[in-house]
């Protein structure tokens, strides 16, 4: 098809733009041959007419289709060309995020400026192993390729990696490196990485300085050369630098910096140790300040210096070094600030006694006077005499600043010496792959020297790449048999002859140079009149004749003349030179110097082999005499060129990888790309000639199957045949009439450009009409299907209207009826009503009127009564009034004549009293008065008498009666107090009332006006009830809201703690499984140690001189799990050393075996430490022992002789340990003060001294045991006995405390301590000595009475032992009951008064019983150890009798005379156990675990055979009581497992078997072991075979260690097994074909999705696991361990299948998510078939089922975004984020993700607190636990099958 064809309707192109470069636009007709415009219209909506060249009439280029837009290699485009290639790399720069892009071989790395998450390691180890093609494209799969390659092909290979300066070159390379760091599989010398990195700020602080482009550009080039060995590990480094820019050291352009170390220096000028250096402001020197920027924002170069320092100290560099450095760095500075004076035109001078040359040689260490005088003068030599010639002011300045060039260059190349011997390997080099870090293409407004330099390098480079490029092409047509034609391709061989051949501008430059009136002029001049209209590629520019023009393959480049001549010379006067060497003072400045004499030639060799790269004079190997002063002559141009040689023979003798970097911007702003600058790099690295080169040739190629695949919908069902190459052809030469735009290799189609977006454009157009003939058959059947929907509704909608209406029109009828009625009813009702009303109102007028005139009647009568009462009361008080006043005048006058009378009374009495007739008259009488009265008395007398006797009797009666009426006063007192207090009461009470009353009558008055207020505001209070209860009603409405609020939100509280519970449950399972896991990696970090200890070993023992056969000695093997229990088996091995080495012959000794050593110096120290602990507890029992000595004198004597006897074990113990102590001590000497081969090989002395005390050591150490044990015991017993005491030295607390004190120092102080305390207590106990000796009275009262006691105990026992068994216990029973009872009787009534005494008697009564009790359960199982060793000895005995009875003769039996007996036949009874004799172990160990085929035994015996064999072996050492047999057998059978793991760890059923036997053994330890926790689902007969004698705990948990170990390699086995099938059966296979559509591959090969032979599918991912999980269960495997492995495998087929997603941008499409999911759904059914749903092994999956549902849902609206958020749950965000990214259309009819969109995932994840790694840990291992799982199966129905060749043991 022609080209022209294309450019039809809606075909879009690209139109050049000033701004965008490129800007895309849609034809809006279709253009036919011969038009001149075309009609467009762009994005924006604009049309526009474009005219084509009138000339080559030239059509734009066309646009690729949208679904290869994105594509992760540029060759894989249908239209290759520049716009093409710089929209892909925008759309993936700027809307995913993705920064690496394939073109062809390149790799071209756009600068992000943003740390991105995708350099980890876990992306490290996604890529390794990993084809280029498959992986999304990186840094790491370059590297990953040139690793491989260099294993595959066994050749060197190089990175190259090129760019503009800020374009990333120096980070790209640093990440190169760390790859191969990590691959390499050297975690040794994985620090050689590291040490490059280290070098990076001091080769930054001398080599980067501040451009206008880049604030920390390199102004050199380097070549890294990283070496590893014959395993491809890295042993070393090597750097080579190139081209450092000298001329910045004198002179920097405006804007720009000298390099970092001179600001770095004047930044730290203040500090002490710089002092002598002189250094001031950088402004201050000429060197630093000519930029006029001295200062970099953000940068502290103090800081910077800080580093630097730090970096060389890193590199070896010493701090004496360190300063000569620094000080040639400041001798710099100051040598640019010497000035010249001019004498004359010719001449120059230097000021006397000038302060900054004074400097200068104060530093460097020369004179004053000679520096000063060759500054200015030079030497010439002829052949016959030398002369001393001035030189001008200007001369004397260039030579000053050649002297700081070739000074700083020299000190440069001092400081890489310095850091490649710090890289240095030590071991041979193998081989090595070389990065390549150096400058690319540059152009500025003003180029010079270095410029013309770097463009040169860059021609070099790019020739070699296209030639690289042109070659793989070639070879790739010759693979497929394509017929070969050329490819005119852009070779810049000329370019590189004009600036290197001869006559070239190097050569005229190197002639000019050597003229002795040269100058830039004539050499311009020269270079015009040589090339000019001579050579196309040279130019002169028009206003200049001091510049020329030179066409790059970049672009065109104008330099200018000036300072050519002058930087290519580089002239250094010797005599500079010589004044420089002849510094006494300063070490460094004459090492800089002899270096120059050491270079080698091109032609001569490094030690190691390579060809060196160097920027240094060349020399030949042999030096002519005098050649040596020419050197300095050669010049930077002639230097160069020699080192780009080297450097392009050593990149033509690797195999290249290239990395292009691009800056997309200048301003340094993140993900931010302009395409000008974008193209003009583009342009510079060669990415654009080599899509040239592939879209000359056919860039686009497919395999047959993938080209089935794809344009399967383009075929006819006859057109497909058996043979898809066939196929093919036939199906291309119907589409594609052209045959020159196809090409058919041996497994690839190759096309032409353009040919795969014409197939799309076919395919696509087929699919759009199938898609309109679906779309119109279905709208057509849902439009009818609404039709019918809709007519059978209007039918239904019609009969229940007119129901309705039916219905309405009978409901109106009834409602007309019954309103008829209601009227009725209603009329009648009103009138009644109203009749109603007017009869009551009357009734009710009548009745009001009527009590109204009654009540009128009323009051009147009641106002007259009220008014006759008046009149009586006032007429009765006036009558009063008037009677009252009489009274009391008549009163008056009777009073006044009274008073008259009585005056005169008085006077006639008064008289009559002074005369005698008046006496006598009164004495008349008396005589008988007084007789009478005597008479009176006497009967008074008598009646007094009678009455003294009734007073006496009136007396008690009075008294009685008196008490009464005291009672009654006493009552009526208390009445009368009462009576006032209730007075006072109502006097207070009436005053209140009175109070009240005059509140009532105000309150009266209140009342009054209140009810006036109160009816004027009745209306308003209604009015106000009536709207409270209306808002009564709102408030009960809100607080039925309110409630229901807080109802829901208790709800809610309540859902949250049961949340927040269920979530620290969940952490709390996750922090255990954590521990869990750390535990397990621990145990696997220590397998893969000890794996690597037995590898040594043996390298160790093949060093070794092989010993005498029939004297070998065999290594004990012990895990550094077993602790105390493997101590035994290790001595008794060492006891066996000297035997074994007595047997060897002396002079074949061999050396000492290290491993043996270790392990006795391990040994050594813990003696040590448990004979200072055994110290320590010595002490601590001491110490106790002195506390208790204050009870020593309350006890019996024979506990005194007790405790004195173990005073005296103690007092032996201590001497004992100091003997031990002394023997330790002197075996450090021995091993200690030699160390040569010879003193500790066997056999030395030292060596015996080590196995003799080590011997003695362990039998002391048990017998020290068994004593400490007894005394721990009986010091224990005698700590119970005395009585506790709350003071400082409480035992307990001591004890604690001492346990603390780990250090001696501490010890020490405590013990010092503790004897203070002892005195204190001894002093107090003096003072209660008296106290004591009563209460010991009182003990020896209590003694006697126990003698007396025994004695009758002694009697009733001698009645017992004569009675029957039977009655013996019972009286026994009975005895002891009386006694205890009659003792807590007698007890009880002791301490009836004190009830804490009796307390503490019942306490310890409660532990003697309890010791009695523990007593007798020892003797029960020691009475049931003799029985069982009684029946043992019994059949023995038996076996013996019958054997001695087959030894007998049958004359002798004849002879005898036989009793007849009745023998009655027994079925043998096995108890459950093997036995085997101890020389049989190794055997046993042999047959049952080395040398056992795993198929065998899980196929024909049943599962764990070997582990039950085992266990029943154990059991008999068990019962034999045999602890050195029962050790050596775990420890044998432990170490045979892990022999046969390591032999044949490989295998999968091994791995499998013994992870089943060591778990089943496990099982057994615990089911048999008596503890109760593991013996609840054991039948009795299994309890009977329970171990008696030994606790095996401690070997449980090795072998729960093993275990682990053993499971941790079965998971390594499955995941090496699933690793490859992974990716291709959950990801690449089409298991539901026809779904996906296969996208055009680049030049970068892709694993192909389609199912060869050969290649893994889903099929085989489930027959696989369906093979583990047969063999599995095989072997018996636990059902629980079962599932953990089954969820492993799962995990790790999700890890691995979605970060392989995440990685690949051809497989995140719609399709392929739909692949996934039902590749998912298939691992479901067999979770489902094999009844492990329940294993977790599902929710493994779920973040590929997440990532598989994110592929497929729809990613446009917020409402999507919103499902996103919460449906992806278990990924992370950046995971969801870069499958976003990643999505990739493989149809037009899907779209792209908007970046938009993306933003707000981005948004509404922002909160989300996860992890911010991208990918899954594919290594991870969950924590593995072993649930007891207890056998049914009867250990005595066990039988051993012959075929295991067990036939020495014996069933027991």
């Amino acid at each position: 098809m022609a080209a022209s064809e294309l450019y039809t309707k809606y075909a879009r192109v690209w139109i050049p733009d000033p701004e965008e470069v490129w800007k895309s636009a849609e034809l809006l007709k279709d253009y036919k041959p011969g038009d001149k415009v075309l009609q467009l219209r762009l994005e924006e909506g604009k049309e526009l007419e474009y005219c084509l060249d009138a000339k080559t009439k030239e059509l734009p280029p066309l646009r690729n289709p949208d679904i290869l837009v994105g594509e992760n290699d540029l060759t894989a485009l249908s239209y290759l060309h520049e716009p093409a290639v710089l929209h892909n790399l925008k759309v993936r720069f700027i809307d995913s995020k993705l920064i690496y892009t394939y073109c062809g071989i390149v790799l071209v790395a756009i600068n992000p400026y943003e740390q991105l998450p995708i350099y980890g390691e876990d992306i490290i180890n996604a890529y390794s192993g990993q084809n280029m093609g498959d992986m999304d494209p990186h840094i790491f799969a370059v590297a990953e390729e040139a690793y491989k390659q260099m294993a595959r092909d066994e050749r060197n290979q190089s990175i190259i990696v090129s760019g503009e300066s800020g374009a990333g070159k120096t980070v790209s390379a640093k990440y190169a490196m760390r790859y191969f760091a990590t691959v390499s599989g050297s975690a040794s010398e994985a620090n050689v990485e590291e040490k490059v990195l280290a070098s990076n700020p001091i080769m930054e602080s001398i080599g980067n300085a501040k451009t206008t482009r880049n604030d920390n550009s390199s102004r050199f080039g380097k070549y890294i050369e990283i070496g590893f060995d014959k395993r491809y590990r890295i042993i070393g480094a090597n750097m080579r630098t190139y081209l450092l820019e000298k001329s910045r050291v004198v002179f920097q352009a405006e804007e720009e910096r000298n390099y970092h170390i001179f600001y770095q220096l004047c930044a730290s000028a203040a500090l002490p140790e710089f002092k002598t250096l002189r250094l001031g402001n950088a402004n201050y020197f000429h060197y630093t300040k000519q930029g006029g920027s001295p200062v970099i924002d953000g940068v502290d170069d103090a800081k910077e210096m800080v580093n630097t320092r730090q970096a060389c100290t890193l590199l070896g560099i010493s701090d004496s070094y360190q300063m000569g450095i620094f000080r040639i760095l400041a001798g710099i500075l100051h040598l640019g600030n010497v000035e010249f004076a001019s004498r004359d035109s010719d001449s120059c001078t230097v000021p006397p006694k000038h302060e900054p040359l004074t400097i200068f040689c104060d530093l460097m260490g020369v004179e004053y006077e000679e520096m000063a005088h060759w500054l200015c003068h030079r030497k010439l030599a002829t052949a016959t005499e030398t002369y001393i010639k001035p030189i001008s002011k200007l001369h004397a300045i260039n030579a000053r600043d050649a002297l700081a060039k070739h000074i700083y260059a020299n000190l440069f190349n001092w400081i890489v010496d310095h850091v490649n011997k710090a890289l240095h390997a030590t071991v041979k080099q193998h081989s090595f792959i070389g990065v390549l870090d150096i400058y690319g293409f540059e152009t500025f407004e003003i180029n010079s020297f270095e410029q013309f330099c770097i463009n040169y390098a860059n021609e070099k480079l790019q020739q070699q790449f296209n030639m690289h490029v042109f070659k793989l092409e070639q070879e790739e047509y010759m693979k497929e048999q394509i017929p070969w034609t050329l490819i005119d391709f852009y070779d810049n061989q000329p370019c590189i002859n004009l600036i290197e051949a001869k006559m070239g501008v190097l050569d005229l430059l190197d002639e000019e140079c050597k003229m002795p009136k040269g100058s830039d002029d004539s050499w311009a001049q020269k270079l015009y009149n040589t090339h000019l209209n001579k050579c196309a590629l040279f130019e002169k520019p028009r206003m200049s004749n001091k510049a020329f023009i030179i066409k790059h393959f970049a672009d065109k480049v104008e330099y200018q003349c000036e300072g050519f001549l002058e930087k290519n010379k580089d002239t250094v006067y010797e005599e500079q030179i010589k004044v420089l060497k002849s510094s006494k003072k300063f070490k460094l400045l004459l090492e800089l110097f002899q270096d120059e004499e050491k270079v080698l030639s091109p032609t001569s060799a490094t030690p190691s082999g390579r060809v060196p790269l160097t920027r240094m004079p060349v020399k030949p190997a042999k030096a002519r005499p005098g050649q040596a002063s020419k050197e300095h002559k050669k010049t930077v141009g002639h230097q160069f060129r020699n080192s780009l040689h080297l450097l392009m023979e050593t990149l033509n003798a690797t195999t290249p990888h290239y990395v292009r970097c691009i800056k997309p911007n200048d301003f340094k702003f993140p993900f931010t790309f302009d395409e000008k600058r974008a193209v003009q790099q583009l342009r510079a690295c060669g990415v654009l000639e080599t899509i040239r080169i592939s879209a000359a040739g056919f860039p686009s190629r497919w395999t047959y199957q993938e080209f089935f695949s794809r344009y399967r919908v383009l075929m006819k069902q006859k057109d497909v045949l058996g043979d898809r190459k066939q196929t093919c052809k036939n199906v291309l030469e119907k589409l594609i009439q052209d045959k020159d735009k196809y090409q058919f290799g041996k497994t690839k189609i190759f096309f032409r450009a353009g040919q795969v977006a014409y197939l799309e454009k076919i395919r696509a157009d087929k699919l759009r009409a199938a898609c309109i003939r679906i779309q119109k058959t279905i709208r057509g059947w849902l439009m009818r299907k609404k039709y019918m929907r809709m007519r059978k509704a209007a039918i239904t909608i019609q009969r229940h209207v007119r129901g309705y209406q039916a219905r309405c029109y009978a409901t109106f009828l009834r409602r007309t009826r019954a309103a008829i009625t209601i009227q009725k009813f209603q009329r009648m009702y009103v009138v009644r009503k109203r009749y109603q009303g007017m009869r009551d109102a009357t009734i009710a007028l009548q009745a009001l009127l009527r009590g109204y005139m009654v009540r009128n009647k009323y009051q009147m009568m009641l106002r007259e009564h009220k008014c006759v009462v008046l009149q009586k009361h006032v007429r009765g008080w006036l009558a009063r009034r008037r009677y009252g006043r009489t009274l009391r005048a008549i009163v008056y006058l009777q009073c006044c004549y009274r008073r008259m009378m009585a005056k005169r009374e008085l006077k006639k009495l008064k008289i009559e009293a002074r005369s005698v007739e008046r006496y006598k008259k009164l004495h008349i009488g008396l005589e008988n008065k007084i007789m009478q009265l005597q008479r009176k008395i006497d009967e008074q007398n008598k009646e007094y008498k009678s009455l003294l006797e009734k007073m006496t009797s009136l007396e008690l009666t009075y008294s009685t009666e008196t008490e009464k009426l005291r009672s009654d006063v006493e009552r009526l007192r208390m009445s009368e107090e009462e009576a006032r207090n209730a007075t006072n009461r109502v006097l207070s009470l009436q005053e209140e009332i009175a109070k009240l009353r005059k509140e009532l009558h105000h309150t009266q008055a209140e009342k009054k006006s209140i009810e006036e207020w109160a009816d004027k505001y009745k209306h308003e209070t209604e009015q106000l009830v009536s709207e409270l209860k209306e808002q009564n009603s709102l408030l009960k409405t809100e607080k039925e809201e309110l409630n229901r609020r807080i109802h829901d939100q208790a709800r809610e509280i309540t859902e949250s703690m049961e949340k927040k519970l269920v979530e620290e449950t969940k952490q709390l399972e996750l922090d255990l499984n954590d521990e869990r896991l750390r535990y397990q990696n621990l145990l696997n970090e220590f397998s893969r140690l000890e794996e690597r200890y037995d590898d040594l070993k043996d390298e160790m023992n093949l060093m070794v001189s092989i010993p005498k056969p029939g004297h070998k000695r065999t290594d004990s093997t012990h895990s550094s799990n077993e602790s105390e229990y493997t101590f035994s088996s290790e001595i008794t091995e060492a006891e066996d050393l000297p035997l074994r080495m007595e047997q060897e012959p002396s002079e074949k000794k061999a050396a000492l075996d290290m491993s043996l050593f270790l392990k006795l110096q391990k040994r050594v120290s813990e003696l040590e430490q448990e004979k200072q602990s055994l110290q320590d507890e010595l002490d601590r029992k001491e110490e106790q022992a002195l506390r208790a000595k204050a009870k020593e004198e309350e006890r019996p004597p024979i506990r005194g002789a007790e405790l004195e006897y173990e005073s005296l074990k103690r007092q032996e113990l201590e001497s004992e340990n100091k003997k031990l102590k002394n023997e330790l001590n002197e075996l450090q000497k021995a091993l200690t003060e030699t160390r040569a081969p010879e003193v500790t090989a066997p056999g030395a002395p030292a060596y015996r001294v080590l196995l003799d005390q080590l011997t003695s050591v362990s039998e002391e150490l048990e017998v020290r045991k068994e004593e400490v044990l007894i005394l721990r015991s009986q010091l224990v017993s005698q700590k119970e006995a005395i009585q506790p005491k709350h003071t400082m030295t409480d035992a307990t607390i001591l004890l604690e405390d001492v346990q603390k004190m780990k250090d001696k120092g501490e010890i020490a102080q405590a013990y010092i301590g503790l004897k203070e305390t002892n005195r204190l207590l001894e002093s107090q106990l003096q003072s209660q000595k008296k106290s004591h000796e009563n209460e010991l009275e009182s003990l020896r009262g209590e003694i006697q009475s126990l003698k007396e006691e025994n004695n009758r105990q002694q009697q009733l026992l001698a009645q017992n032992l004569q009675l029957p068994p039977e009655a013996r216990i019972e009286a026994s029973l009975q005895h002891e009951i009386t006694r205890l009872t009659n003792e807590n009787l007698f007890y009880e009534e002791l301490y009836a008064d004190d009830p804490k005494k009796y307390q503490l008697y019942r306490i310890s009564l409660y532990k003697r019983m309890i010791d009695l009790m523990e007593q007798l359960e020892k003797q029960d199982k020691t009475v049931r150890k003799l029985k069982k060793q009684l029946k043992v000895f019994a059949k023995k005995i038996g076996e013996l009798e019958v054997g001695q009875m087959e030894n007998i003769s049958p004359g002798q039996i004849i002879d005898e005379p036989i009793r007849p007996v009745n023998i009655p036949r027994k079925e043998k009874d096995f108890q459950g156990m093997l036995e085997y004799k101890k020389e049989d172990e190794q055997k046993l160990v042999k047959n049952l675990i080395l040398e056992l085929k795993p198929r065998g035994v899980a196929v024909n015996l049943i599962p764990g055979l070997p582990a039950y064999i085992l266990f029943m072996c154990v059991r008999h050492a068990d019962y034999l009581n045999d602890d050195q047999k029962v050790r050596s057998l775990l420890t044998s059978t432990i170490n045979g497992i892990k022999k046969v793991l390591k032999k044949r760890g490989d295998d999968f059923e091994t791995v499998s078997f013994w992870l089943s036997n060591t778990c089943r053994f496990l099982h057994c330890l615990k089911q048999y072991s008596g503890e109760e926790g593991f013996m609840k689902h054991n039948t009795p007969r299994q309890n009977e075979h329970c171990l008696t004698n030994f606790d095996l705990a401690e070997y449980r948990q090795v072998l729960s260690d093993l275990a682990i170990q053993i499971y941790q390699q079965l998971v390594r086995v499955l995941e090496n097994i699933l690793q490859p099938m992974i990716v291709s059966g959950m990801l690449e296979h089409e298991t539901i074909q026809g779904v996906s559509g296969v996208k055009p591959t680049g030049l970068r090969k892709r694993t192909s999705s389609i199912a060869d032979e050969g290649t893994y599918t889903l099929d085989s991912i489930i027959r696989q696991l369906n093979s583990f999980h047969s063999v599995m269960c095989q072997h018996g495997m636990d059902p629980e361990l079962i599932k953990q492995v089954v969820k492993q495998m799962f995990y790790i087929i999700g890890a691995v299948t979605l970060n392989n997603l995440l990685l690949r941008k051809d497989m995140c499409s719609w399709s392929k998510g739909m692949q996934i999911r039902y590749n998912v759904s298939q691992l479901e059914e067999w979770l489902r078939d094999k009844n492990l749903m329940n294993s977790g092994a599902k929710e493994t999956l779920e973040p590929l089922i997440q990532a598989a549902q994110l592929l497929q849902v729809k990613k446009k609206t917020d409402e999507d975004a919103e499902a996103i958020c919460s449906m992806c749950n278990a990924l992370t965000t950046a995971q969801i984020v870069k499958v976003l990214n990643l999505y990739t259309p493989v149809n037009e009819f899907e779209e792209r993700v908007l970046v938009s969109f993306i933003r707000t995932i981005q948004v509404r994840l922002r909160d989300r607190k996860d992890s911010p790694q991208l990918l899954m840990d594919a290594k991870h291992i969950f924590p593995v636990t072993f649930p007891f799982n207890p056998s049914s199966l009867a250990l005595e129905t066990i039988q051993i099958p012959a075929s295991l060749g067990l036939g020495f043991i014996s069933r027991v």
